[in-house]
């Protein structure tokens, strides 16, 4: 049974996070405020942690950086209220490997953390080449073709497409498009990707306006279907 450590202080948060983790199988620790957080993440071996960033007594970005000073790569999601932009910022920075921004799904919650454990125990779903539709991608040339005619794509398309299709079918919320084909250094707006996804859609889809590859998942992001 995998062990999750919550740290969180506001009760029905706390609370709705215990039983859904229960619920999908994990054996939860719940921790009320930051001294209890870093404690219990210093003593326990937890296959994840689920961390506030505000917290009362230690804040959850002070709990991630001692964690990672002390050596622990423990899969590390940190929650963070809108607006806090900066905090998102340093917690990546100093070693978090995703946060969720307030108010969330549990399904999305989910989502994060099945990909951020696929990605800390090192598997990887890369491919070289990949046919959708029409289309045919070769991402190590960084080559493309829809119905046999080459396809323009800038570099920028190549990498959002590739991390699309190493991820089909989940919900990629736009902060994380961000993370991972911008790098968070930059500091992009989200709307960046909706540019960015519209002017591929008008590549690689036959009907742009109804995709049928990369769909919109409403207030999330988007999904490739391919």
């Amino acid at each position: 049974m995998p062990k999750v450590l919550i740290v969180e202080d506001d009760d029905s948060m706390a609370v709705a996070l215990r039983d859904g983790f229960s619920y999908e199988g994990y054996d939860v620790k719940l921790a009320r405020d930051g001294a209890a957080g870093l404690k219990a993440a210093s003593e326990g071996n937890h296959d994840l942690v689920i961390l506030d960033v505000m917290l009362p007594k230690l804040s959850g970005l002070d709990i991630c950086k001692r964690v990672r000073r002390s050596g622990s790569r423990v899969p590390i999601i940190m929650l963070t209220a809108r607006g806090q932009e900066i905090d998102k910022v340093l917690g990546l920075k100093i070693g978090a490997d995703d946060y969720v921004t307030k108010p969330f799904s549990f399904l999305e919650l989910m989502a994060r953390v099945s990909a951020v454990l696929r990605r800390c125990s090192g598997v990887s779903e890369q491919v070289g080449h990949y046919e959708f539709g029409d289309v045919s991608m070769d991402f190590d040339k960084l080559e493309a073709t829809k119905g046999e005619k080459p396809l323009d794509l800038t570099p920028r398309e190549f990498k959002l497409l590739r991390f699309m299709i190493d991820h089909r079918g989940e919900i990629l919320p736009r902060e994380r498009l961000l993370d991972a084909v911008w790098g968070y250094e930059n500091v992009p707006f989200t709307r960046t990707v909706d540019m960015h996804i519209a002017k591929l859609r008008k590549k690689i889809e036959d009907r742009p306006s109804d995709p049928t590859h990369i769909v919109t998942v409403h207030r999330v992001g988007y999904k490739f279907t391919g």
